[in-house]
């Protein structure tokens, strides 16, 4: 089985936790950490810096498609940050965990 973290961030708490616990209620991914952050970036030609959550996903590689639907129809960024770092490894009864609570039904 392949696993893989998806991270993203929301610029608001109530956003974050919107998406987190609608991808959690979902089983699309079995975990999902929230955290403050703040972030630079450029942005139409200016530097912008602001406060932002960051949401650290725990899933199967096979759900990465629904996950990336799930959290554009919640996003109220243009353009979000939703990317996907593949897991090499890690204690099997966690990565079986993740097995056991996201959706078999949608995953090869």
């Amino acid at each position: 089985m392949a696993y893989i973290m998806v991270i993203a961030t929301c610029s608001s708490q109530e956003e974050a936790q919107s998406v987190a616990s609608g991808v959690v209620e979902r089983k699309l991914a079995a975990c999902v950490q929230l955290s403050s952050i703040t972030s630079y970036y450029t942005w139409q030609g200016k530097v912008c810096r602001e406060p932002e959550i960051r949401l650290t996903m725990k899933t199967r590689a096979g759900l990465y498609s629904a996950l990336e639907s799930f959290i554009l129809d919640l996003h109220t960024y243009d353009v979000p940050q939703i990317v996907k770092i593949p897991i090499t490894g890690g204690f099997q009864p966690y990565l079986d965990w993740l097995d056991d609570t996201t959706r078999p039904d949608i995953c090869p």
